[in-house]
C-alpha cells in the first residue's frame, strides 16, 4: 500500500487598508503556480500597483517567476512571517474551517474553504489582518 498525500493552497492577497482580498486555490507551491497566481491578480486589479509582501520561498524568489508591471513585491526577513498581514487571515480561516472538524475528502473540504472565503466581509479581513500590527 502506498501511503500519500493530498492537499490544495490557498494563495491570497490582502489590502490591509480596506479588507479587499483576493484568493485562489492552487494545487502546488511552486513557481508556475506562483504565476498563476500573480497573473490573475494582476488581472483582478489592472489599473492598480499592487504591493504584495512575500517570505523567501524558493518559489516566491525564482528567477522564473513573472511578475506583471502592476505588481512590486517586498520581501519579508527571514523567519518573521508575522510581519505578513496575510498570515493572520490564514489562521482565521483554518481555525474556522479546519478546527475540531473532519472531512469525507478534499473535495469536501476545499468546497468549505471556497465558501467560506467568499462569505468573508471586508471589514473583518481588515480587522484580522492588521491586528497583527497592532500588537507590534
Amino acid at each position: 500500500m502506498k501511503v500519500g498525500y493530498k492537499n490544495f493552497y490557498l494563495y491570497s492577497g490582502v489590502d490591509i487598508r480596506d479588507g479587499d482580498n483576493f484568493n485562489l486555490i492552487l494545487p502546488k507551491v511552486d513557481t508556475d503556480h506562483m504565476n498563476t497566481f500573480l497573473s490573475e491578480l494582476s488581472k483582478e486589479y489592472p489599473s492598480d500597483k499592487i504591493a504584495l509582501i512575500m517570505d523567501g520561498a524558493g518559489w516566491h524568489k525564482s528567477k522564473a517567476l513573472k511578475i506583471p508591471d502592476n505588481i512590486i513585491i517586498f520581501y519579508l526577513p527571514p523567519y518573521s512571517p508575522e510581519l505578513n498581514p496575510v498570515e493572520r487571515l490564514w489562521l482565521y480561516i483554518k481555525n474556522n474551517t479546519l478546527a475540531n472538524k473532519i472531512y469525507k475528502n478534499l473535495e469536501d473540504l476545499e468546497t468549505v474553504i471556497c465558501e467560506f472565503v467568499k462569505e468573508l466581509q471586508n471589514e473583518v479581513v481588515k480587522n484580522i489582518c492588521t491586528a497583527s500590527y497592532l500588537a507590534i
